[in-house]
């Protein structure tokens, strides 16, 4: 066969800062495609060594043309913003099966599928207690990617990555630097919640490792070794900033200075295990925590 049959055809569906970050990792190796709903990002796509398909999640019909089309598929599209259900990746799912599927699916889920787990440490076998609406679309997705795997008869490996907050200098709204300039408040110390985190970079290395090297009808923790409350990290950015550290204000008063948004990050505390990323994907964290990475764009004086 040609060459150009020969190699590895990779599909990311859900091509943002993550799903670039994997594309510019891969694209001068194999075939790249990305399915994009908004046909202006087809030229930028294309700059990146991306073949561009235009579809839309939403539109089911749109989809018919990635059946077959790729040998592994990273999924790293959300769900809709609001509502109980999550059709998206339903409508994925359906499309990948009316030919012949890819050897692995990797979907990108979120930690906040535990919901509240009070501050403990959390492996990936605890059952799953979503609190919002959006952890519960998500695990729906979740459902959808494991019915696929457990359909195939082996023939396709399904993985779910499951991810806390993603930061990094070069994302957008990627540090707490705009949030230390507005003072927003944390919460006081005895209030406070276990956070975790993952840089952008070590995000994308692990979809790719995930791909090759996730186990089927397995979830694993994307999550770096930082063990901080939310309140703690926020100080450490700060210092590391040259910034004033956060307001602290009790738990009973917050709902008087922050949004509900972030209200409800504040009401889970979980600190996520990732011996299982580690062991299975065999990803050494280039910023073990956000120590590292926060240093990593901050000139030296």
């Amino acid at each position: 066969m040609p060459a150009r049959f020969r190699r590895q055809r990779v599909l990311i569906v859900g091509c943002g800062d993550v799903g670039q970050r994997v594309a510019r990792r891969l694209a001068t190796r194999m075939q790249v495609m990305a399915l994009t709903s908004d046909t202006e990002r087809v030229e930028a796509l294309r700059a990146l060594g991306v073949r561009p398909l235009v579809g839309d999640l939403d539109q089911p019909p749109t989809l018919r043309r990635l059946a077959g089309l790729a040998h592994r598929v990273l999924h790293l599209a959300p769900p809709p913003s609001e509502g109980w259900a999550e059709p998206r990746t339903q409508a994925l799912v359906r499309s990948l099966r009316r030919r012949s599927l890819p050897q692995s699916l990797v979907y990108g889920s979120t930690s906040g599928v535990y919901g509240d787990c009070q501050g403990g440490w959390v492996s990936e076998s605890r059952a799953l207690n979503p609190f919002t609406q959006r952890a519960i679309r998500r695990v729906q997705a979740e459902a959808w990617v494991r019915h696929l795997g457990r359909g195939s008869a082996g023939s396709l490996r399904a993985s779910i990555l499951r991810i806390p907050g993603i930061y990094a200098w070069d994302r957008e709204g990627g540090t707490p630097r705009a949030r230390l300039l507005k003072r927003t408040p944390v919460l006081a110390r005895e209030d406070d919640v276990f956070t975790n985190h993952i840089h952008a970079d070590d995000l994308a290395r692990a979809c790719l490792l995930a791909l090759w090297r996730g186990r089927p009808q397995r979830a694993i923790h994307v999550s770096d070794d930082t063990d901080l409350r939310m309140g703690d990290y926020f100080d450490l950015a700060a210092d590391l900033m040259g910034l004033p550290r956060p307001p602290r204000v009790p738990r009973r008063d917050a709902e008087d200075h922050l949004p509900l948004m972030l209200l409800s990050f504040m009401s889970e505390s979980r600190r996520l295990s990732n011996t299982r990323m580690k062991k299975e994907l065999r990803l050494k964290l280039l910023y073990p925590t956000v120590t590292e990475g926060l240093q990593a764009g901050i000139s030296p004086a």
